[in-house]
């Protein structure tokens, strides 16, 4: 049936599809460009009116009607206010976690349920379908798994996903390249953004730096001795390798840390002390993991898997602790509405507060939270 869809144009080349393949199966489109920050807009790293121009264009060249709206203010108080909290706090936050669910899938939402759209679509890679035997939502990994975005949308619920349409979470990113280029799209190849949720590819800690005052403090070997000066806490997460400033250098010709060569990574943030501490070596005891327990927890069928049909009790289950990882076999313990615990087969690697773990069932996202502690690995019998 013709439905009135509203698409967020965002000017990247996933949302142009999105409007095309919708265009093409009969329906009413509208495309809507969403401005959500206004800080040094348009400089070197947030190109807003370039982005909006790229819009544009698709929006003429495919026939559509497109609407500029602004919801810097939004973001600013329900994400980015959020975000500086998290960092202050210590933990290591996920913008496009909170972008989402608070921006792209309400206040843009709204916004559309205003004009009269029947749906909403974006150019996210994942997929909705109602399971048919409890009719409730579900929210499904994309077809490419190279560019799966559910972990981005776990906290989705119920009445979002009965509005929201994912069209590009069915094909694989090289073929939603080659239907931009054989319809002439004028961002068919263009690259696709990596940056900070609507704040643009800049320099982290740069920027983080406007909003947090540096406490720099002394970095620590897990020997106690003291390997250098950090900047603040804020502004490390937990396996970081790069920027630490103490690779290479030596003590009376020695390497610090003994004689090793291997790299450090950031392992433990104490803020009681102010002090960073670092091992050296990717598979470092101090950043292995045995399980996690998660808070502020979200789940896509409105309650804990545990506590409903949904989830058989001897069902595999998989959660990642980040985006780029690959699906660790778990077991779910103690769920509840607003947290559970997760516990691995294998060690995990730098499992991080502020971080979303995201559970799944095959290719079902069941939902999440934010990762608030985590024990260390203790072997595979541990309990």
């Amino acid at each position: 049936m013709k439905q009135r869809i509203v698409v967020g144009l965002s000017g990247g080349v996933d949302s142009a599809v999105t409007a095309y393949l919708l265009k093409q199966q009969g329906h009413e489109v509208v495309g809507i460009f969403m401005k959500n920050w206004e800080d040094d807009d348009d400089d070197e790293y947030c190109s807003t009116r370039q982005d909006f121009l790229d819009a544009a264009s698709v929006a003429d060249v495919l026939g559509i009607e497109i609407e500029h709206v602004n919801f810097a203010a939004d973001y600013k108080d329900r994400v980015f206010a959020e975000f500086l909290t998290e960092y202050q706090a210590g933990r290591t936050p996920n913008p496009d976690v909170l972008c989402n669910a608070e921006i792209k899938f309400k206040a843009f939402l709204d916004h559309a349920m205003r004009l009269g759209a029947e749906k909403i679509a974006t150019g996210h890679y994942a997929r909705v379908r109602q399971n048919p035997v409890s009719t409730l939502f579900e929210l499904l990994k994309g077809r490419d798994p190279s560019k799966d975005q559910s972990y981005f949308l776990h906290r989705l619920n119920q009445a979002q996903l009965a509005k929201t349409l994912f069209p590009v979470g069915e094909l694989h990113k090289t073929e939603v390249r080659r239907i931009a280029a054989e319809i002439g799209l004028p961002n068919a190849k263009k690259k696709d953004s990596t940056g900070i949720c609507f704040i643009g590819e800049r320099p982290f800690r740069e920027f983080l730096n406007r909003y947090i005052a540096k406490e720099p403090g002394p970095i620590k070997e897990p020997s106690g001795r003291t390997l250098g000066e950090h900047q603040g806490l804020s502004f490390y997460t937990l396996g970081q390798r790069q920027g630490l400033g103490i690779g290479g250098v030596k003590e009376k010709g020695v390497p610090r840390g003994g004689g090793s060569h291997e790299p450090w990574f950031v392992a433990r943030k104490d803020l009681a002390t102010n002090t960073l501490w670092v091992v050296q070596g990717h598979d470092h005891p101090w950043l292995l993991y045995q399980s996690l327990q998660a808070d502020k927890a979200s789940w896509v069928a409105g309650h804990a898997p545990d506590t409903g049909p949904q989830v058989p009790p001897d069902a595999a289950l998989a959660a990642k602790t980040r985006y780029r990882q690959s699906d660790a076999s778990c077991r779910l313990v103690g769920a509840q509405a607003d947290q559970f615990e997760l516990l691995f087969d294998q060690a995990q690697w730098a499992v991080t507060p502020g971080q979303s773990a995201v559970l799944y069932q095959g290719e079902v996202c069941l939902g999440g939270g934010l990762i608030a502690a985590a024990r260390p690995w203790a072997g595979p019998a541990a309990t």
